[in-house]
């Protein structure tokens, strides 16, 4: 059974900056200046690594004003999750009789 697990997402989340925001947004929807408190980063790093978020479906934006504000999608994470865990169950009950003969 192969089990497909998004590389891409995984090379998004990697980032420590990108996963320190990730974890900011979990818990509640921000702005650049709030993020940018919470980071230390600089306005150009954090709006970079937000685009990169956003792209890849981790992050919506909900203008308000001049702010705009970035609220984590729990659903983007929740298929990763899933692969992977489907991935571990997979090898998992596969255990160590699925040996190929050399």
């Amino acid at each position: 059974m192969l089990i497909s697990v998004d590389a891409d997402l995984m090379k998004v989340l990697a980032d420590p900056l990108r996963m320190r925001i990730v974890t900011l947004l979990a818990d509640e929807t921000l702005c650049t200046t709030h993020l940018m408190e919470e980071t230390g980063a600089k306005q150009t790093n954090l709006s970079n690594h937000l685009r990169v978020l956003r792209e890849a479906g981790v992050v919506e934006t909900e203008p308000c004003g001049r702010f705009t504000y970035y609220r984590l999608r729990p659903e983007a994470l929740e298929d990763l999750a899933g692969a992977l865990g489907d991935l571990a169950a997979t090898a998992r009950a596969a255990g160590a009789v699925n040996r190929r003969a050399c």
